[in-house]
């Protein structure tokens, strides 16, 4: 099954997805040579790998992708170009995850890449098989991250690099392809036209084609995306007695490449015991261009392609994802996950509300899956108690202005809305117009300490407030009492004396009776509850729901 290499050590096969034939790892395999199908996957004599021998030996390493070399497809380490790649930190989320009532909400940031994006692990793996096919020289279609990456790869392994990149990718990113030395070819088309030109420039030149490789290297290199996760949430949750899966992986998806090899990450940590399940799979897709989402909605299995995307985001603007679909749609039905869109407009919001509670600014495509995120929650796909990793995909708030642009100005344009609003009905904000003008001081009773700085921050956003924050339901009612403010905002569920006993103490108090109350709660109310609030409140509000698109528009209005 493992034919020995000539260095001793057993070959690496690559195996067809759809017929399963098998061939050696090599530079003249563009796809089976069988069916023709491109989509090729990896595959290692894993038994060869002793499990508790490797997690000391993988602890050890330099922390970077490389520490799983046993299961890359590459003999010789002496061909690996690297520039430290891989090793980038989980972060858990504070602010966005309780403002969507979510416990364990963790951002993999792949921005901290030596480029800026995910995409240098697929070329720190790619370049280095490369090299040590005896390449020289390689054709790549891209919309910007994979380009920039193998570039700056390439530069360091000798390779010459010709980039072809549809028009309407940024600017910024085709230059900074050419600093590495890459030749930059721009083409007026979409990219999938871009990818058919490139082919068409490669064969006619005998340059060697990304492309038999470039699935490979992709899902081979976005699979340590899956062992860095389960290991860091192991030590995160596990207190490092185990590696853990989480409940749910979430990534915006053009081709489809980067889920697909994490899946296959989780899988082979399955295989070896590392971990006792898979994760569900959230995909997201621009609205302007989402033939999978479209797909999986009809409960098709093969995707029509879109001729004509509609999507500005160009990292996203893939017609056609062929075969991957398949990979994805086959892995949903099999471990469970769901496909969802996102516009641009709700991409561009999403950027700001993580710039503004997270601190983290994202590309488009990154920004996609936030907005797909929010969106999952509000339909309850993803539970509070799940735990959560979002791949941050990349990093790259420099060229906005060029990715959105005009375009951007026009379908937002904020003045005419301002001069007619048209607020959401349960909006923390419209909650502030909807009381005594004047309001003022304000104070907020929450136990949970992000989702109160959270509400303090987005106040604090539209005005001058004095407000003051209670822990507890009883120290709630002493500041109320002692300030007398112009609004309270509470929530329902907390110990000793919850929201309930808070809003009937201040209704029975001829001297609070009047003050508005607002709830915020990420419970589901029952009919009781709802019965015992009415006429008591001003407005009921569901954490989460306060992130629309009222409090964002005021944000941009700051920044433009």
């Amino acid at each position: 099954m493992y034919p020995a290499h000539p260095n001793g050590q057993p070959s690496i096969m690559l195996e067809c997805i759809n017929c399963h034939t098998r061939v050696p790892l090599d530079r003249r395999v563009a796809g089976c040579p069988t069916c023709g199908e491109n989509i090729l996957e990896a595959r290692y004599d894993l038994t060869q790998i002793d499990v508790q021998n490797w997690l000391p030996i993988i602890k050890r390493r330099k922390p970077n992708l490389w520490r799983y070399r046993e299961v890359l497809p590459i003999y010789d380490s002496a061909n690996i170009v690297s520039l430290g790649e891989g090793g980038t930190p989980l972060i858990k989320s504070e602010a966005l995850a309780a403002s969507l009532g979510l416990k364990h909400l963790y951002i993999k940031d792949e921005r901290q890449g030596p480029t800026g994006s995910f995409k240098d692990r697929q070329a720190t793996v790619a370049i280095s098989a490369l090299k040590e096919m005896g390449v020289t020289e390689l054709v790549v279609p891209s919309t910007g991250n994979v380009a920039i990456a193998y570039a700056a790869y390439a530069a360091r392994a000798g390779i010459k690099v010709w980039s072809f990149f549809p028009s309407l990718t940024p600017g910024d990113k085709m230059r900074e392809a050419a600093l590495y030395g890459a030749e930059v070819i721009k083409i007026t088309g979409t990219y999938d036209q871009t990818k058919e030109l490139a082919a068409r420039f490669a064969k006619s030149k005998g340059i060697f084609l990304d492309r038999g490789i470039k699935s490979v290297a992709a899902i081979e290199a976005m699979k340590t995306m899956a062992y860095e996760i389960a290991e860091q949430l192991g030590d995160e949750l596990e207190d490092g007695e185990c590696w853990r899966a989480p409940d749910w992986f979430l990534q915006g998806v053009s081709g489809g490449m980067g889920p697909i090899g994490v899946g296959k990450g989780f899988q082979e940590m399955l295989d070896f015991g590392l971990i006792d399940k898979m994760p569900a799979m959230g995909i997201i897709q621009s609205s302007g261009c989402a033939p999978m989402v479209e797909a999986f909605q009809r409960g098709q299995r093969i995707a029509t392609p879109i001729d004509n995307p509609q999507t500005i985001i160009a990292t996203l603007a893939t017609g056609n994802p062929g075969r991957a679909y398949e990979l994805l749609y086959d892995y949903v039905h099999r471990h469970g996950g769901y496909f969802t869109t996102a516009t641009d407009e709700e991409a561009f919001t999403a950027t700001v509300i993580l710039a503004r509670t997270d601190g983290i600014s994202v590309e488009p495509a990154t920004a996609v899956t936030f907005a797909g995120l929010i969106r999952m929650v509000r339909e309850r796909v993803i539970k509070p108690d799940d735990v959560v990793v979002m791949n941050c995909t990349g990093h790259t708030m420099s060229v906005e202005k060029h990715i959105l642009g005009e375009q951007w100005q026009h379908s937002v344009d904020l003045s005419e809305q301002n001069k007619t609003p048209a607020l959401p009905e349960e909006g923390l904000l419209s909650a502030l117009q909807q009381v005594e003008s004047q309001v003022r001081r304000i104070v907020i009773i929450e136990d949970n300490g992000d989702a109160a700085r959270l509400i303090q921050r987005i106040l604090q956003a539209q005005g001058t407030y004095d407000i003051q924050i209670a822990e507890n339901g009883a120290q709630g009612i002493e500041i109320i009492r002692s300030t007398h403010p112009d609004m309270v905002i509470t929530d329902l569920m907390m110990p000793d004396v919850d929201g309930f006993q808070v809003i009937e103490t201040m209704k029975s108090d001829r001297k609070m009776s009047r003050i508005p109350i607002v709830v915020v709660t990420a419970k589901e109310l029952t009919v009781q509850e709802r019965a015992r609030l009415s006429g008591q409140i001003d407005m009921l509000l569901q954490k989460g729901s306060f992130l629309d698109e009222e409090f964002v528009e005021n944000l941009v209005s700051k920044l433009n």
